[in-house]
């Protein structure tokens, strides 16, 4: 059987003073020429205590080379194996950020299109559909999105997580509040190309917001309900899903892209 891999680059750059790690996953046929002879770019935000080792974004980093786009997936500051700390350098705000350092830094190797896709799952979703307009105004227009369980109000969000854990000490309300309090509906009429995924049995963030953001994100768009899905995606059958559906997405933008 003939397998595809990737062509993988430890990839370090700083936004506002910060050092964030990721990895970079080309196709291993390299295509030289023009720019448009270059695979675009997808780049991946995770969620609020995620990291790039996510397995969607292991599942991304397998299949967007497969399909002829390269793949970056880093960990935001505060998160993995980036600096930061998680509590003073965790918001809606910064998290966008970190997405335009990133795009910028790949940008400037000289080794994909202009053209970006971002994947976000939950609040990299939100960072995401957030990350769009702004891309735009730098002259990074994004051609496409895909959106996983992604809140697009804040207080929508059934399950708050207060607690401390390994990672972090306990967050009072006020930390959320602050930083993590956010309506993106007046941003979804931007997005185009988007497929949204969601599970109708999340507990963190309710369903609806995925009926909304496919209400209101232009064509084309397609929206996946798994049924019976939790928040993180825990179901091999999916996960199975999520992958293949996504493979056929990025093959219809791919194609789109070749063929402009």
């Amino acid at each position: 059987m003939n397998r595809t891999h990737s062509n993988i680059k430890p990839i370090e750059f700083t936004c506002d003073g910060i050092t964030l790690r990721g990895i970079l996953h080309l196709p291993c046929r390299s295509r030289n020429g023009s720019p448009d002879a270059l695979p675009p770019l997808v780049i991946g935000s995770h969620g609020l205590e995620g990291s790039m080792e996510s397995a969607k974004q292991q599942v991304l980093a397998r299949i967007v080379p497969e399909a002829g786009g390269a793949f970056f997936r880093f960990d935001h500051r505060g998160c993995g194996t980036s600096g930061g700390d998680f509590t003073r350098d965790t918001s809606l705000s910064k998290r966008v950020q970190d997405i335009l350092c990133g795009v910028k830094h790949i940008q400037s190797m000289g080794i994909t299109q202009r053209r970006i896709i971002l994947f976000g799952s939950s609040l990299g979703g939100a960072a995401s559909i957030s990350a769009w307009s702004m891309l735009g105004k730098k002259n990074m227009e994004p051609a496409g999105a895909i959106i996983c369980a992604a809140p697009v109000n804040s207080l929508t969000i059934k399950a708050i997580p207060l607690g401390g854990n390994d990672l972090r000490p306990a967050l009072p309300m006020s930390f959320f509040e602050k930083n993590l309090l956010f309506d993106l509906s007046d941003k979804l009429h931007l997005l185009h190309h988007v497929l949204i995924f969601h599970g109708d049995g999340d507990a963190v963030v309710p369903v609806e917001n995925a009926y909304a953001i496919h209400a209101n994100v232009r064509n084309p768009k397609k929206l996946i309900i798994a049924r019976g899905g939790d928040h993180q995606m825990s179901n091999p059958r999916d996960q199975e899903l999520f992958a293949r559906e996504t493979k056929n997405w990025l093959k219809v933008l791919m194609t789109t892209f070749t063929g402009s």
